[in-house]
């Protein structure tokens, strides 16, 4: 990849990047942090990087860094164990803020494969390709967080 075609990658893909580590760490500062150390790791192989897959590789190197920095701060959702409830329910039902909160419940791998599907518009060959994961895995995973995240929205709608 040339300086040229990784100056366009910036460009078309930064945006994308930072959602995607937004989506996961709701931290703006962790997130930009992300989008630099990414762009960084591409910069250091662009030699090695071709241009048409350069996509892939952004993804696929700003997963591992979440997911390296979640192992990092040691933190983990499990749906399994959430609440029944709010402490203060709202009769105001946000379903963006509801769903945002089911899905920093998720285990990282489900909510990873849920943001490149419905959030990024990735299909489950690309997304195989970014987690490292067979195409019948992440089917399964996307399954088992749409059915949690379901589960979630389900249980706050008994207590409102």
């Amino acid at each position: 990849m040339t300086r040229k075609e990784y100056n366009i990658a910036v460009d078309q893909y930064a945006d994308n990047i930072f959602r995607f580590a937004m989506k996961h760490l709701r931290n703006e500062m962790t997130a930009n942090d992300i989008v630099q150390e990414t762009f960084t790791k591409v910069w250091v192989k662009h030699e090695e990087v071709s241009f048409e897959k350069v996509k892939s590789y952004l993804f696929t190197t700003a997963y591992h860094a979440i997911v390296d920095w979640a192992k990092k701060e040691g933190r983990s959702g499990d749906v399994e164990h959430a609440p029944e409830g709010r402490e203060n329910p709202s009769f105001n039902f946000d379903v963006k803020e509801v769903l945002e909160e089911a899905l920093e419940r998720l285990p990282e791998m489900q909510k990873s494969v849920v943001l490149l599907r419905d959030y990024e518009g990735y299909n489950y060959a690309e997304i195989a390709e970014i987690t490292g994961l067979n195409e019948s895995q992440v089917k399964v995973y996307i399954f088992r967080a749409r059915k949690a995240l379901k589960a979630y929205i389900k249980r706050l709608e008994l207590v409102i």
